[in-house]
């Protein structure tokens, strides 16, 4: 079906031919051409973490990368079932060289991926992705000779140890967290928040008969879209009335996306997760946010509020990255509910997501729904159209751009339009064979006009 090569990762679906999805071939090639270049940036450890989520094919092809990384001369750290947060930990526990997740994150359960990191536990750079696709395409790795081989080890506390530095991190309060004897649902989606999600939530006081699972089975086996988006989530609201729980939280299948459901089963928006979160960490630390440009301008208000400055990135957590790096953020990330707490690490991740917002919900003496309506409403149209192989992107933004001249627009990444109060932002996604077109507005129906009205203008030029 697919096989996408990009700063997220090489991502496609399992079977198939070579070259056309994300077959055995491809894992071996792409795995052997990250080792290749981890090799030649001359670490002093020859160590890389690897770990994978729940999904049905992730200890096949983890088996297999695992197995190829090991026949270079490289090291294996086996982390097994786990978070692409808590890889990106490893990585700097272990001061590996460098590490891989195997996950497709939110996309369905045929779909997986390799992500790949440095030895900062980030996402390697566009700059480096380009050189081991370079590496792949020219065949260019040796492998071991075999007393040279990398060894394997196995290590099942990750997890346990990423949990206990947001237990130690400074703005999380656990006598807060205790004393509101919160009842939680999660939505673990069949996958690793099962693990993680649970485990955390009682580290912050949460007592486990008040913690109530959905989805906990860990076989890939999805109960439903996994992107943890508004029409995806209605199992969790129904649940949080059900239980007369405090807050429903949803993760993806890696657990560096989230998502709040409120006391009356309305969604807090996965677009507030970071604002609410930024909010607090603003009350404590003055300083600067990141987003990217798809994602609310609620960021900016709350970020202004407290004195600091905001800045857009392009998408992409690679980019976010660089510019909370360029302008010393305190917090950033982006509107599809990733918070980048950069004195942790540099990474999205829910779990410090969860243990900050609980804390600032502690603090506040509010209810979910309260401290929602503290924040500005806008509203956020997130809309997406399928391509045809090989159509010219291009093609389609230089006639919008003709059409909307007289409208200020960015061109940073894919394309920006800014309607007075309201924007609209179309670009291709690094995931999928798609276009996204995102909108904003303080109206939802203004929100989704304009992003039907782009969708419209989209299809006429096809």
């Amino acid at each position: 079906m697919a096989l996408i090569k990009s700063i997220s990762g090489i991502r496609g679906t399992i079977g198939g031919k070579p070259d056309e999805n994300l077959s055995p071939i491809d894992v071996v090639k792409f795995t052997a051409a990250f080792g290749t270049w981890l090799l030649q940036q001359k670490n002093s450890s020859k160590k890389v973490v690897i770990g994978r989520d729940g999904r049905i094919s992730g200890a096949m092809v983890q088996d297999l990368a695992m197995s190829t990384l090991m026949s270079l001369g490289i090291d294996v750290i086996d982390a097994g079932l786990s978070t692409t947060p808590t890889v990106e930990m490893a990585i700097l526990f272990e001061k590996a060289a460098g590490g891989m997740i195997i996950s497709a994150s939110h996309n369905p359960k045929e779909w997986n991926a390799l992500k790949l990191f440095n030895q900062f536990g980030e996402f390697i750079s566009a700059e480096d992705g380009k050189t081991v696709l370079s590496i792949a395409e020219k065949n260019e790795f040796v492998f071991a000779t075999v007393d040279k081989l990398g060894t394997k080890t196995i290590e099942s506390d990750f997890i346990t140890k990423h949990i206990q530095a947001i237990v130690d991190y400074p703005l999380v309060d656990i006598a807060a967290i205790k004393k509101r004897k919160l009842k939680v649902v999660v939505d673990a989606i069949n996958s690793t928040g099962a693990i993680a999600v649970p485990a955390l939530l009682q580290a912050l006081g949460v007592k486990e008969a008040d913690i109530i699972v959905l989805n906990e089975t860990i076989n890939g086996k999805f109960a439903h879209n996994p992107e943890p988006l508004p029409q995806h989530l209605q199992e969790l609201c129904n649940a949080v009335n059900k239980y007369k729980a405090d807050i429903g939280i949803a993760v993806d299948p890696d657990v560096d996306r989230l998502s709040f459901v409120c006391e009356d089963g309305t969604l807090f928006g996965e677009e507030y997760t970071l604002v609410a979160v930024a909010d607090y960490v603003l009350k404590n630390r003055k300083g600067n946010t990141v987003s990217n440009m798809s994602s609310t301008k609620a960021l900016k208000d709350v970020t202004l509020k407290h004195g600091g400055m905001y800045y857009p990135s392009s998408v992409g957590e690679v980019n976010v990255v660089n510019k909370m790096k360029a302008v010393n953020a305190v917090i950033g990330g982006e509107g599809n509910g990733g918070v980048i707490v950069p004195d942790l690490h540099y990474g999205r991740d829910a779990l410090i997501g969860i243990a900050l917002f609980l804390t600032h919900l502690a603090k506040e003496k509010k209810s979910v729904k309260q401290l929602r309506n503290m924040y500005p409403d806008y509203f956020i149209s997130k809309n997406k159209i399928e391509l045809e192989k090989g159509y010219n992107i291009q093609n389609i933004f230089d006639q919008i751009i003709k059409k909307y001249k007289k409208y200020p627009i960015n061109t940073e990444d894919g394309l920006k339009i800014e309607f007075e109060n309201d924007w609209v932002h179309l670009r291709t996604s690094n995931t999928e064979p798609i276009i996204r077109i995102y909108a904003e507005s303080n109206f939802e129906t203004t929100a989704d006009n304009i992003a039907k009205k782009m969708m419209q203008d989209i299809r006429e030029v096809m």
